[in-house]
């Protein structure tokens, strides 16, 4: 997850669908609030433990801070040198965890268009309306409601945090500030982080629980809608510059790899891009199956666990 974040177009969120575990961290996130002093105060220490399942977000976001301060880096590397075998890769990832989405909604209803057709939407319209945050004025405030917005994306399969700050002209800072450990902005940055968390994962928590079959197709609408932003082979049309000179994105023309080399006059490295489309969708469907496994192993404990507990009684 730490080292898709850290890819502009790729979301931590689909790498957390496709393991099997989103809904498990969007409501353990949704746990650390004022019901977490209740829950000390009911059970002490080892209550506290169970109501905030530390023992399935500390390895998480453990695993997260070591890719971002190690893996991420080999990544934002990859992007300058193997663009477009990196952007394959991902391209193939994302598209094939569309069917992992797809495979894992309710009985679709008509209705349901709605949510899909409006994840859509959002997931193309966004990175367009990033660059109006650049006009608040304030950096502080602009830095924490970049952490805010960065990181409920990056809880939403398909909507890429990083792409989103890339759209803001804020990339390269917070990634330069990781890198030299700038605490002003990290802790600006980082508390923003935390604010959009406990609003974000609760009100996707209550739509998971409330309208499951909807939000899946919402998120599978968010998921489509990033597809464009990691095919490899496009041209920028349309962008503006930041407050440090950074180029932001705003339109890209999508080329087939002959009209790119063409365009460019560089190999379209058709073979290698995708060899390695192929790779992303087979980790996709290794992940899923491991993780329906361990879905299956799970309900088999609990279901004799019951049962063991029902033969006590009598």
């Amino acid at each position: 997850m730490g080292a898709a974040d850290a890819v502009p177009g790729v979301s931590g969120g689909t790498i957390a669908f496709i393991s099997g575990f989103y809904a498990e961290l969007i409501h353990t996130i949704r746990q650390f609030g004022p019901g977490a002093f209740g829950a000390w105060r009911r059970g002490g220490l080892q209550g506290l433990v169970r109501h905030l399942n530390l023992a399935f977000i500390i390895p998480l976001l453990a695993g997260v801070a070591l890719a971002v301060f190690s893996v991420a880096h080999l990544a934002v590397w990859l992007m300058e040198a193997y663009p477009l075998l990196l952007d394959g890769f991902f391209f193939g990832l994302v598209a094939a965890s569309t069917l992992v989405v797809n495979d894992a909604r309710e009985r679709f209803k008509w209705r349901h268009l709605i949510a899909l057709g409006l994840g859509l939407w959002l997931a193309r319209a966004l990175p367009s309306l990033m660059p109006l945050l650049l006009t608040v004025g304030n950096d502080s405030l602009m830095l924490m409601l970049a952490g805010s917005i960065a990181i409920s994306a990056m809880l939403l399969p398909g909507v890429s945090g990083s792409f989103l700050l890339l759209s803001m002209g804020l990339y390269g800072t917070i990634m330069q500030a990781i890198r030299g450990l700038d605490v002003g902005i990290i802790a600006l940055f980082g508390g923003g982080c935390v604010i959009g968390l406990m609003l974000f994962s609760r009100l996707l928590s209550w739509l998971l629980h409330r309208h499951h079959a909807a939000t899946m197709q919402l998120l599978l609408g968010f998921i489509l809608g990033s597809l464009p932003l990691l095919w490899p082979w496009r041209e920028l049309i349309r962008y503006q510059l930041g407050p440090d000179g950074q180029l932001i994105p705003l339109a890209h023309r999508y080329l087939l790899p002959g009209d790119y080399a063409t365009l460019t006059g560089a190999s379209a490295q058709t073979a290698g891009v995708m060899a390695l489309m192929l790779v992303g969708a087979l980790l996709v469907v290794a992940l899923n199956q491991q993780a329906k496994r361990r879905t299956l192993r799970s309900r088999k404990a609990e279901s004799n666990a019951t049962r063991t507990s029902a033969d006590k009684q009598e």
